[in-house]
């Protein structure tokens, strides 16, 4: 067989395909974190709840993380275009329903559409890459870019927010992702192929509404910990999580059309890069907030400036991603992700030594080389879960890749976070503390928010004396959390050079015929 007929190569139709698959990979990284910055105003105008605030914030992600593997699976059996343009009309009618809620009621619905129809999108984007792309270097090119437009995503999402908020109301920042839904549903046609398994059956629902249980009920008790420290409510609802999670694996070994065909897992590369992926949003998704944290809390940026710092981040990933293909081609890719980890590991390290005085450009030097360091790791390892299944699975496949995601990013910000609570706590009450009141003391352990806001409300040399120390405490609770990282990220680089060490990139096949059907 000759090297054409083994790797065919995309033509441009599937070039610019990709181009109008990043746009919803694009909205759906967005809508994450747009809403923290119109939160004052909603309020302002809706009047939440405390409770009723909390799932007006956290109900997206909930629904996305819970609806993942369902909807990939939905997408190998009724078609993964069929199924990314349904989702994409979806997205744009809850967004204007949530844009025009009337109550904290409604909202909260409309943002649990919200996270259901985003489910639909990184499942049915990633799927049609694998099959788009069937020569391998060609597919971690587009991977590579289907990963930049997350990170593309998460930079434009606090400044687009922000000037709209300047000018319009708060509803306005659901309304970005109406036009970009509605570009998709037009192109989407005309550029995107049809592909689903034909041998494929019916979708199990009872497995369906195992795995959203069991998904749910574990990232809620991780946000709760996270939030609030461990306590009993938080534990039974994991604990009963992973019971029903085990209840869904033991019904898909019985099933002759599984949601999840577990044999997946057989291989090695694919478990051990599922694995990988997971550290690697463990220690990501949290140092990406604490960092956020540090930027106004401890150095005194404004959101904006923050913002603008933070797209660094942003433009390492889109760098790195790119890099990526290039350097697979020398190098096998259990290295290069052991070497990203690596990479990540020093950033962190720089982070863990932060001056106080002059910390700005040494945060963005430590920031810029761990996303550059996970850029590496999040692209192939992506690239090794979706080359190692089999085309008819590649939605399946997509979906658990994702799911990873957020159970480890989840995982780090419950774990990571407690760590950083119980460090500023303590620091902070081994701080001399005179001519601030006992209860005001108190109120700013909580968190160095809450330390800002009551340092305000004290007069005179209190309220600075408070303030300063909360902010080393803090610092030295950033500075304990950045070293354990470091030597999570080292562990990992460690497993990945010895379990990935045998993995090359995935040869494509020359044809997917007979495995799923190419419908146009």
């Amino acid at each position: 067989m000759n090297s054409a007929k083994a790797n065919p190569k995309a033509a441009a139709r599937e070039w610019i395909g990709l181009a109008v698959i990043a746009l919803p990979c694009l909205l759906y990284s967005m809508d994450l974190t747009v809403l923290n910055l119109a939160v004052p105003h909603l309020s302002a105008a809706l009047r939440p709840t405390s409770a009723q605030m909390l799932w007006i914030v956290d109900i997206y992600g909930f629904m996305l993380a819970g609806s993942l593997i369902t909807m990939g699976t939905l997408g190998d059996r009724i078609g993964r275009r069929k199924l990314l343009l349904i989702g994409a009309a979806c997205f744009g009618i809850a967004s204007v329903l949530a844009a025009f809620s009337t109550s904290s009621e409604m909202l909260i619905a409309t943002r649990a559409l919200l996270g259901i129809a985003g489910a639909t999108l990184a499942p049915s984007t990633l799927s049609l890459i694998r099959n788009m792309f069937l020569d391998a270097e060609e597919r971690t090119v587009a991977i590579g870019i289907w990963v930049a437009s997350f990170a593309v995503g998460g930079a434009i999402g606090p400044l687009v927010g922000g000037l709209l908020l300047e000018h319009y109301w708060w509803g306005s920042v659901f309304l970005v992702g109406v036009p970009v839904m509605a570009l998709l549903l037009v192109l989407g046609p005309l550029l995107l192929p049809e592909y689903r398994d034909e041998k494929s059956g019916r979708l199990d629902l009872p497995s369906a509404a195992l795995s959203l249980v069991a998904v749910l009920a574990v990232i809620y008790g991780l946000k709760r910990i996270a939030e609030a420290g461990m306590g009993a409510l938080p534990v039974g609802v994991m604990a009963a999580g992973v019971a029903i999670g085990f209840a869904f694996i033991r019904r898909q070994r019985r099933l002759a059309d599984p949601l999840i065909d577990l044999r997946l897992f057989r291989a090695p590369a694919f478990s051990a890069a599922l694995l990988i992926n997971t550290l690697g949003f463990f220690v990501g998704f949290a140092a990406f907030l604490l960092i956020a944290q540090y930027l106004q809390l401890v150095l005194g940026l404004s959101p904006l400036k923050a913002g603008l710092w933070s797209v660094s981040s942003s433009l390492a990933f889109i760098v790195g991603s790119n890099l990526v293909p290039r350097i697979v081609r020398r190098v096998r890719p259990g290295f290069v992700v052991a070497g990203g980890l690596v990479l990540a590991a020093a950033g962190f390290g720089l982070l863990a030594g932060l001056d106080r005085e002059n910390g700005l450009p040494m945060l963005i030097v430590g920031y810029v080389i761990l996303s550059l360091g996970l850029s590496f790791v999040f692209t192939l390892a992506v690239d090794m879960l979706v080359g190692t299944a089999p085309p008819e699975r590649a939605g399946a496949a997509s979906a658990i890749s994702e799911t990873s995601s957020e159970l480890g990013g989840a995982l780090g910000i419950a774990v990571l976070g407690s760590v950083i609570v119980g460090v500023y706590r303590h620091a902070l009450s081994e701080s001399s503390l005179a001519g601030v009141p006992p209860a005001a003391a108190e109120a700013a352990r909580s968190s160095l928010g809450a330390a800002a806001d009551v340092a305000a409300g004290l007069a005179g040399a209190a309220g600075d004396r408070l303030m300063e120390a909360s902010r080393e405490a803090f610092a030295q609770a950033f500075e304990t959390t950045a070293s354990i990282s470091a030597a999570v990220a080292l562990a990992a680089a460690l497993l990945a050079a010895i379990m990935l060490r045998g993995v090359g990139t995935p040869p494509a096949p020359a044809s997917a015929q007979g495995e799923a059907t190419l419908l146009g």
